[in-house]
Protein backbone atom coordinates (compact mmCIF):
# COMPACT_ATOMS: atom_id res chain seq x y z
CA UNK A 1 0.00 0.00 0.00
CA UNK A 2 1.51 3.26 -0.88
CA UNK A 3 1.83 6.17 1.85
CA UNK A 4 -0.15 9.83 1.13
CA UNK A 5 1.54 12.80 1.04
CA UNK A 6 -1.27 14.48 3.45
CA UNK A 7 -2.10 13.84 6.99
CA UNK A 8 -5.93 12.64 7.04
CA UNK A 9 -8.08 13.79 9.63
CA UNK A 10 -8.82 10.43 11.53
CA UNK A 11 -12.91 11.02 12.00
CA UNK A 12 -14.47 7.23 12.34
CA UNK A 13 -13.37 5.15 15.34
CA UNK A 14 -13.78 2.07 16.54
CA UNK A 15 -17.17 0.74 17.38
CA UNK A 16 -18.55 3.16 14.48
CA UNK A 17 -20.94 1.86 12.06
CA UNK A 18 -19.99 2.80 8.61
CA UNK A 19 -22.21 2.19 5.52
CA UNK A 20 -20.99 -0.56 2.63
CA UNK A 21 -21.25 1.43 -0.47
CA UNK A 22 -20.45 -1.73 -2.99
CA UNK A 23 -22.89 -4.46 -4.34
CA UNK A 24 -21.10 -7.31 -2.38
CA UNK A 25 -23.98 -7.81 -0.26
CA UNK A 26 -23.09 -6.46 2.82
CA UNK A 27 -25.04 -3.07 4.00
CA UNK A 28 -23.62 -2.10 6.98
CA UNK A 29 -20.40 -2.94 9.19
CA UNK A 30 -19.49 -2.14 12.92
CA UNK A 31 -15.51 -1.45 12.95
CA UNK A 32 -13.37 -3.70 15.05
CA UNK A 33 -9.83 -2.75 14.04
CA UNK A 34 -7.69 -0.56 12.21
CA UNK A 35 -4.78 -2.31 10.52
CA UNK A 36 -0.83 -0.81 11.08
CA UNK A 37 -0.08 1.86 12.94
CA UNK A 38 0.55 3.34 16.46
CA UNK A 39 -1.82 3.45 19.42
CA UNK A 40 -2.01 4.79 22.60
CA UNK A 41 -3.01 3.03 26.13
CA UNK A 42 -6.87 3.70 26.59
CA UNK A 43 -7.32 5.82 22.93
CA UNK A 44 -9.77 4.26 20.45
CA UNK A 45 -7.53 4.72 17.17
CA UNK A 46 -9.04 6.57 14.32
CA UNK A 47 -9.69 5.61 10.47
CA UNK A 48 -9.26 8.03 7.94
CA UNK A 49 -10.24 8.31 4.88
CA UNK A 50 -8.37 5.42 2.04
CA UNK A 51 -7.44 3.31 5.49
CA UNK A 52 -7.71 -0.13 6.09
CA UNK A 53 -9.48 -2.01 8.87
CA UNK A 54 -11.68 -4.93 9.85
CA UNK A 55 -15.12 -4.87 10.33
CA UNK A 56 -18.08 -7.07 11.31
CA UNK A 57 -21.29 -7.43 8.91
CA UNK A 58 -24.48 -6.26 11.08
CA UNK A 59 -26.77 -5.98 8.05
CA UNK A 60 -26.54 -7.54 4.53
CA UNK A 61 -27.11 -11.19 3.01
CA UNK A 62 -27.71 -14.00 5.93
CA UNK A 63 -24.54 -15.94 4.98
CA UNK A 64 -22.30 -12.58 5.43
CA UNK A 65 -23.99 -11.80 9.08
CA UNK A 66 -21.54 -11.87 11.88
CA UNK A 67 -18.63 -12.51 9.61
CA UNK A 68 -15.14 -10.52 10.08
CA UNK A 69 -14.12 -8.98 6.92
CA UNK A 70 -11.33 -6.49 5.64
CA UNK A 71 -12.73 -3.20 4.17
CA UNK A 72 -11.07 0.75 3.20
CA UNK A 73 -12.73 3.82 4.04
CA UNK A 74 -13.52 5.87 0.83
CA UNK A 75 -15.62 8.89 2.14
CA UNK A 76 -15.63 10.46 5.50
CA UNK A 77 -18.45 13.25 6.85
CA UNK A 78 -15.33 15.10 9.00
CA UNK A 79 -13.44 17.42 6.10
CA UNK A 80 -9.72 16.91 5.91
CA UNK A 81 -7.17 18.84 4.02
CA UNK A 82 -5.55 17.95 0.90
CA UNK A 83 -1.56 19.28 0.05
CA UNK A 84 -2.94 22.14 -2.07
CA UNK A 85 -4.82 23.49 0.62
CA UNK A 86 -8.43 22.66 0.11
CA UNK A 87 -10.95 20.95 2.39
CA UNK A 88 -13.03 17.84 1.78
CA UNK A 89 -15.84 16.59 3.39
CA UNK A 90 -18.79 13.99 1.93
CA UNK A 91 -22.28 13.89 3.29
CA UNK A 92 -21.42 10.08 4.58
CA UNK A 93 -18.93 7.66 5.51
CA UNK A 94 -18.97 4.78 3.70
CA UNK A 95 -16.42 1.64 3.23
CA UNK A 96 -15.62 -0.94 0.42
CA UNK A 97 -14.96 -4.21 1.44
CA UNK A 98 -11.79 -5.74 0.23
CA UNK A 99 -9.86 -8.81 -0.16
CA UNK A 100 -6.62 -9.96 1.37
CA UNK A 101 -4.54 -8.52 -1.94
CA UNK A 102 -6.48 -5.57 -2.15
CA UNK A 103 -9.11 -6.21 -4.38
CA UNK A 104 -12.69 -5.12 -4.23
CA UNK A 105 -14.99 -7.59 -3.50
CA UNK A 106 -17.51 -6.37 -5.19
CA UNK A 107 -17.64 -5.20 -9.40
CA UNK A 108 -19.46 -1.86 -8.67
CA UNK A 109 -18.81 1.37 -6.49
CA UNK A 110 -22.60 3.63 -5.68
CA UNK A 111 -21.11 6.51 -4.56
CA UNK A 112 -17.92 8.57 -5.31
CA UNK A 113 -14.55 7.79 -4.33
CA UNK A 114 -12.15 10.32 -2.44
CA UNK A 115 -8.87 11.23 -4.48
CA UNK A 116 -6.40 9.40 -2.09
CA UNK A 117 -7.97 6.33 -2.00
CA UNK A 118 -7.49 5.87 -5.75
CA UNK A 119 -3.87 6.72 -5.39
CA UNK A 120 -3.20 4.16 -2.57
CA UNK A 121 -4.99 1.50 -3.88
CA UNK A 122 -5.98 1.80 -7.62
CA UNK A 123 -7.99 -0.97 -8.25
CA UNK A 124 -10.56 0.58 -5.85
CA UNK A 125 -10.40 3.46 -7.94
CA UNK A 126 -10.95 1.41 -11.16
CA UNK A 127 -14.65 0.12 -10.40
CA UNK A 128 -15.91 3.54 -9.21
CA UNK A 129 -18.14 5.90 -11.04
CA UNK A 130 -16.63 9.11 -9.69
CA UNK A 131 -13.50 10.09 -7.93
CA UNK A 132 -13.24 13.34 -6.34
Amino acid sequence: MKGLATNITQAVRIGSKVKVDDNSGAKKIRIVSKEGGKGRRRRRPGIGVSETFKASVIEGKVEMRRELVRAILIRQKKEFKRPNGRRIKFEDNAAVLIDDKGVPVGNEIKGVVAKEVGERMPKVATIAKNVV
